[in-house]
């Protein structure tokens, strides 16, 4: 029987998660598995989406979307719910269940990178579902850190906060960008960040992975700093999905 899993957001043309599972799949010989781009203008074209895919076994949710898809679930793995954002939804017996694998896969890697021997203090740029996943993988490494917002709310930072004191970005040697900012097609665009802050001692993660290298990835690397894309982080989540889908 042939099963249809795919990914949902609102520009989806550039993942790598369709050759990913692609590849996948020829490996493994599962010649009736098919994975899709599914391009959505709106969350709420999601019900056509399901209604019209014959064979739809599971879908990964990218942006702007792993909040507002929630409404249209019928459960929410607990993980998920503390997080408040899916990326994952698995369909079986007529029912739609939500998971969160980016904390996980976020958490898996980051501490394979990080020096075992420092005290870290994270700036995390960007509040979105990407963002809460990877605060909950922080706040299990018991890693303080601060949230940096376009707009003053509470708790939030915001990007003009952050010029005016230099010392955020001095002592917070994690700096994390959750946000779209640099990804393609719109690769000139950065978090405005004073990046002659950055130094030898900063470890920055940016959880885009196309393109490899981010601006904002490269004016970090120029001043010294160790730098680190989501391509490995996607591969992790694509795994975790995979083991969601066949439980």
């Amino acid at each position: 029987m042939e099963k249809v899993f795919g990914l949902i957001g609102q520009t989806v043309s550039h993942s790598f998660s369709k050759a990913y599972f692609d590849e996948k799949f020829f490996r493994e010989g599962l010649r009736d598995h098919h994975y899709e781009l599914f391009p959505l203008n709106n969350i709420s074209e999601i019900e056509n989406l399901i209604k019209n895919t014959k064979g739809l076994t599971g879908l990964n949710v990218t942006l702007p979307y792993k909040e507002q898809v929630i409404q249209f679930l019928d459960e929410v793995d607990p993980d998920a719910k503390k997080i408040g954002a899916v990326n994952v939804i698995k369909f079986k017996d007529g029912k739609r269940k939500g998971f969160n694998t980016d904390s996980g896969a976020f958490l898996e890697t980051i501490e394979k990178w990080l020096p075992k021997d420092k005290t870290f203090k994270a700036l995390i740029l960007g509040t979105g579902g990407s963002s809460k996943a990877v605060q909950q993988a922080l706040t299990k490494m018991k890693m303080d850190f601060k949230i940096v917002s376009r707009e003053a709310s509470k708790g939030h930072l915001t990007y003009e906060d952050v010029q005016k004191n230099p010392k955020l970005i001095t002592e917070s040697h994690l700096i994390i960008n959750t946000t779209p900012l640099g990804m393609h097609p719109n690769t000139s665009t950065m978090p405005p960040i004073d990046y002659e802050k950055i130094g030898a001692e900063h470890y920055v993660y940016d959880l885009i992975y196309n393109p490899a290298r981010t601006l904002f990835l490269q004016k970090a690397e120029i001043r010294g700093a160790t730098i680190k894309n989501g391509l490995e982080m996607l591969h992790v989540q694509a795994e975790k999905s995979w083991t969601i889908w066949n439980n």
